[in-house]
């Protein structure tokens, strides 16, 4: 479910290799299961959708929770998610802003108000075989931000059915790089994701 990609004192960085819950729903969730598996107490400070694998922060104290929590607030962590479409986007790059609200079936919409935006900054590069990888940098932390925002270019993520993705085994979403300052070190972890063969440069210009 999980591998261990980075630990020190403060806090631990794993990778979420497969769909599972953050919390309990018919097992321990995906949480438990990374706190049983490294033997100590974590606390959780950002947390992934269930369909969403890739990087996932955890403190190892109360303290360290508080200040990557500061962190995330202050957008001071910065994060680079990729995915994958294979419609045709509305722009290949640029900024998705707006708020969002609930949609049916546990869904949500963007709306072109900006009272409380969801705020996302993209990419995009042509594969070859009629599909497109996404760079995505959220600079809010929303329920199913990216999807939405994904949906809203008219390229659903690829196996994102909720949003009018194509099938496929998988919802090609992968949280694929970390970078921040804390505790006296600095950070910038990637871990690729297994529906592309070679992934991109998170933070500089694409290839």
């Amino acid at each position: 479910m999980f591998e261990l990609i980075y630990d020190c004192p403060r806090f631990v960085i794993v990778n979420k290799t497969q769909a599972a819950s953050f919390h309990a729903e018919q097992g321990p969730g995906f949480f438990v299961e990374v706190e049983s598996t490294l033997g100590c107490k974590l606390w959780p400070v950002h947390r992934l959708d269930k369909v969403t694998t890739g990087l996932v922060l955890f403190a190892k104290d109360s303290d360290a929770a508080a200040e990557l929590g500061r962190l995330f607030e202050a957008r001071q962590i910065n994060k680079c998610y990729l995915a994958l479409s294979d419609k045709k986007p509305g722009k290949k790059q640029g900024l998705i802003k707006g708020d969002m609200t609930k949609a049916r079936r546990g869904a949500w919409r963007l709306l072109r108000t900006q009272a409380n935006p969801a705020i996302t900054r993209f990419d995009s590069t042509a594969l070859g075989d009629g599909r497109r990888l996404y760079r995505l940098w959220p600079q809010t932390g929303k329920t199913h931000q990216l999807r939405v925002a994904m949906k809203s270019l008219g390229a659903p993520i690829l196996g994102d059915d909720l949003y009018g993705g194509s099938a496929f085994e998988r919802v090609c979403l992968h949280a694929y790089a970390l970078s921040f300052e804390a505790f006296g070190e600095q950070v910038t972890i990637t871990a690729a994701p297994d529906f592309i063969t070679q992934a991109p440069p998170p933070f500089g210009e694409a290839p």
